[in-house]
């Protein structure tokens, strides 16, 4: 008797899990089933975790979050956090922030920062702080990026040697025939801003974000990185420009996209990065 209740009360949480609606599945890039723990596995062996997310989705900033966290009871203080969303040229305010030199109402005056940083970068500058950890604004500032959508990378020469820290250094590698940027061309052909230049725009950014990375970077460390997931899908961009200053350097890519269905990863997801996190198209937007 003890036996078949056992049994029934088994049935119904297995039941019961099975009707459960996921926020989130993660997979390989072969499309396998993964889960939360091989992931931080495999971020723990890697040298730079490259976190791609889509900005505007919840579970992608708790995940980078809980990631973190997670490196970080394993690492300790070997963990260098970094993001796209924070310009170069605001290093010395965030380094003053993560100090507890400057308070959050100043910090967020006076840094440059994106719409939705109180619901989805600020716990993670928070958390970096409250754990003394180094957080590294690595992105180009966003007025030498429209320079080179305008001018090309020459437009970069005329810059001051102080502006110049600010950026990768010159002359900048550049494939235009790394599909990311070729694609970024064709998308953008009848709206009547597609131009040379304008994957180039892009691709300073990468290269700059790299730079900094590898600059923060030492021996020992795991570096992770968030951004758009355009910056790392096929491991490119970000990847592409790292891999060219360190090709030795250990590299874990996250890709991040939203299905109707997420029992199964769609066939043009995979082999997007190492593994990708899938979250319902309905999922509610931060913004």
């Amino acid at each position: 008797m003890k036996v078949k209740i056992l049994a029934f009360i088994i049935f119904i949480m297995l039941t019961a899990m099975l009707g459960d609606i996921r926020a989130y599945r993660i997979y390989d890039k072969k499309g396998g089933k993964s889960d939360f723990k091989e992931l931080l596995n495999k971020a723990t062996d890697a040298d730079v975790v490259l976190f791609g997310e889509l900005h505007n989705n919840p579970i992608n900033h708790w995940l980078q979050l809980e990631l973190s966290k997670a490196l970080y009871n394993k690492v300790g203080n070997r963990l260098i956090m970094g993001a796209e969303m924070f310009e170069s040229d605001n290093s010395l305010i965030i380094d003053e922030y993560l100090k507890g030199d400057v308070k959050d109402r100043n910090f967020e005056a006076e840094a440059r920062l994106w719409p939705n940083y109180k619901t989805d970068y600020k716990p993670l500058l928070v958390f970096a702080r409250d754990s003394s950890i180094r957080f590294v604004a690595t992105n180009i500032p966003r007025r030498y990026a429209s320079l080179v959508s305008r001018d090309g990378f020459e437009g970069l020469d005329k810059l001051s040697p102080e502006a110049k820290e600010l950026i990768a250094p010159l002359p900048v590698s550049y494939d235009p025939e790394l599909s990311g940027y070729k694609e970024m061309l064709t998308m953008m052909e009848g709206s009547g801003h597609a131009n040379d230049n304008l994957p180039k725009a892009q691709a300073i950014k990468d290269a700059t974000m790299a730079h900094f990375i590898l600059k923060n970077l030492k021996s020992g460390d795991i570096f992770i990185h968030f951004h758009g997931t355009y910056h790392s899908d096929d491991f490119q961009g970000i990847m592409w420009y790292l891999l060219q200053q360190k090709p030795d350097l250990k590299i874990l890519t996250i890709s991040s996209t939203e299905q109707d269905e997420t029992d199964e990863l769609e066939e043009e997801y995979k082999g997007k990065a190492d593994y990708i996190i899938v979250t319902p198209s309905s999922l509610t937007k931060t913004h």
